[in-house]
């Protein structure tokens, strides 16, 4: 399994969308409780995919090729 990232420029564009929904991620939502050094995936839960998947960046499971 791999997942697929879509969107505009990974490299500039997509990288300050993700950075700017991360911070009003910690910022303003209800985040699931967290110890020690985790993820971003695992500190802001389905919370940033949401952010992410309005902000026109999609996300897609796929089976290795």
């Amino acid at each position: 399994m791999f997942t697929e990232v879509a969107g505009g420029d990974p490299g500039y564009d997509e990288t300050a969308k993700m950075f700017a929904e991360a911070a009003l991620c910690l910022a303003l939502d209800a985040l699931p409780p967290t110890a020690g050094q985790v993820t971003t995936a695992v500190a802001m839960g389905d919370a940033l995919t949401e952010r992410l998947r309005a902000a026109g960046i999609g996300f897609r499971m796929a089976a290795a090729r």
